[in-house]
């Protein structure tokens, strides 16, 4: 079954749809081509790689030979911490692009909030935005104290603010601070790298609409109004993660799973991150 995903008005007035495929260690062109047409077939419209996966070549290749047109996609990367030390953001964007053979991105991420970096990144992604070649910005990883920091110093408020969010971490503080000022909140690892497939809270609401538990977590993220970019290269589970828009949970049922968290952590902070101030 092949979905038209809603999408979110992003504060520039740019559509993004709801789902996307995440391909984090997703390698090879043979396993990022499959898991993407796989996806585009299912109806996922959004591809979120980084320069960190090393796999940008293949997405863009895996792009060049679907039959979609380019501009029915949207195309999401980031720059890495490396390239935000060296002060080197435009340049690792253009690197971005090469290897995508992409003429722009529709959304340029700073990957993590790099201290006594990432202010000075945001300026640069700002001028991305500017010649459009990057036609949103946003960010990933940030909490709260970061967000504010980089209202002091600039009045552009990022698009979107990619963090790991799953019914066994529901970061609710910072998922609501974001929602209150127009930044819309993407979850990676919803589904907390299997770790909640066999909650009992899940399984049972799961019994009632015909659907396993990991469903029921991501079904659960989208009633929070936030998007979801399950990564998988299994054809079944890639159908499986977007099969979420013909059920609706109950408040009920939305409020037994909020006292699901126990801030689970399932994706790992970079060493060069340890210690900086990242939740």
């Amino acid at each position: 079954m092949s979905y038209d995903t809603p999408t979110f008005l992003l504060n520039d007035n740019r559509p993004m749809p709801q789902v996307g495929l995440g391909v984090y260690k997703l390698l090879g062109d043979n396993e990022a081509e499959s898991a993407l047409n796989a996806a585009l077939d299912a109806g996922y419209r959004l591809i979120d790689t980084a320069s960190v996966y090393k796999n940008e070549e293949s997405v863009g290749k895996a792009i060049r030979f679907c039959s979609l047109p380019r501009e029915d996609l949207f195309i999401t990367s980031k720059v890495w911490n490396t390239a935000q030390r060296m002060g080197d953001i435009e340049g690792a964007f253009n690197r971005s692009l090469d290897r995508l053979k992409l003429d722009y991105v529709d959304l340029y991420l700073i990957h993590w909030p790099v201290p006594g970096c990432y202010a000075e990144t945001w300026k640069v992604l700002e001028k991305l935005h500017q010649s459009g070649r990057a036609k949103s910005i946003g960010v990933s990883n940030f909490g709260i104290p970061h967000l504010e920091h980089l209202f002091e110093t600039s009045g552009i408020i990022p698009a979107v603010n990619q963090i790991e969010c799953h019914p066994l971490w529901n970061r609710s503080e910072l998922v609501n601070y974001c929602q209150e000022r127009g930044i819309v909140v993407q979850a990676y690892a919803p589904v907390a790298r299997g770790a909640y497939s066999d909650r009992e809270i899940l399984t049972h609401i799961g019994e009632k609409y015909h659907k396993p538990a990991v469903q029921i977590g991501l079904r659960w993220l989208i009633q929070r109004n936030i998007a979801i970019i399950p990564k998988s290269s299994h054809k079944d589970r890639i159908q499986d993660n977007i099969d979420v828009f013909d059920f609706q949970l109950t408040e009920n049922e939305m409020k037994t799973i909020d006292t699901m968290d126990e801030h689970l952590r399932t994706a790992g902070i970079p060493e060069d991150m340890v210690g900086q101030g990242v939740e």
